[in-house]
């Protein structure tokens, strides 16, 4: 068996997926209550007792609401860096020690034959990360929740085969919206979250140099974006570099805030 997953949820309201490859199967945040996540598992015909360990991007709530039920509920393991652990305890206190693994900021686990990279991001939390997923020659990447795409994180998913990438906002319709401008503030900074250009911009750079063949347009914001939006807005930034997603059949592929997306096979076209 070959590298599956599905995208549980996505955008400010939760956020969770899952990785199965075959002998490890590995949830990637929490974000929702555990009650919702089974629902959105039984959707997708996933059995939660089968679960070898939660890994944690960062601590905010759309990220860990349902880890602490979760993982008691099916004695899962829970991975994440020593920072974000601190910054989470209070959310986490009834997760037993034994439970509790500590994976360094740029360091690698490994699962059977599923290596798990993290690597260092740019957003407002204690020491947020990306993790990338290679199974068999094949990689699965996951950048949201960042302000800015660094080099070091483009060296990290530029060799991607699949890309979930965050496509937070559009810029106009933050800047008009409701939010107040301290929200408005944080969500354009270079801690804050991803635009639809930005995330265009970011995967010229995957296509110049990599092999990718589906982009997930993740997080994206329920009042400041659209989907079709996210999509023609990442799609014109590519033709306006001279790149054609269709003649490098590159597929962009829509994420959901309240239902999973259908399983994808890593390494299929």
């Amino acid at each position: 068996m070959g590298m599956r997953f599905t995208i549980l949820a996505s955008g400010s309201t939760g956020n969770a997926s899952i990785i199965d490859a075959g002998e490890a199967k590995l949830m990637v945040d929490a974000g929702l209550s555990a009650k919702k996540l089974e629902q959105l598992m039984e959707m997708r015909e996933f059995d939660p007792r089968k679960l070898d360990g939660i890994l944690v991007t960062h601590e905010h709530s759309d990220h860990i609401k349902g880890l602490s039920v979760l993982a008691r509920k099916y004695e899962l393991p829970v991975y994440a860096n020593e920072k974000t652990w601190r910054a989470m305890e209070k959310h986490v206190a009834d997760i037993p020690d034994n439970k509790r693994h500590v994976v360094e900021t740029g360091g690698t686990v490994t699962f059977g034959g599923l290596r798990v990279e993290s690597f260092a991001i740019s957003h407002d939390a204690a020491d947020p990360v990306g993790y990338c997923f290679v199974h068999d020659g094949l990689k699965l990447s996951f950048a949201t929740d960042l302000g800015y795409v660094s080099e070091k994180v483009m060296e990290k998913i530029r060799d991607s085969d699949v890309l979930i990438l965050e496509s937070n906002h559009d810029v106009e319709m933050l800047r008009v919206g409701s939010y107040p401008w301290n929200i408005k503030r944080r969500i354009l900074s270079d801690v804050g979250h991803l635009s639809n250009e930005t995330a265009g911009e970011a995967l010229v750079n995957v296509i110049r140099t990599g092999n990718v063949r589906r982009v997930y347009l993740a997080h994206l914001s329920r009042d400041c974006n659209l989907m079709d939006l996210a999509r023609m807005t990442v799609e014109s930034v590519v033709e306006e570099n001279g790149y054609s997603l269709t003649e490098r059949n590159i597929r962009l592929m829509d994420t959901f805030c309240d239902r999973p997306t259908l399983w994808d096979a890593v390494g299929m076209d």
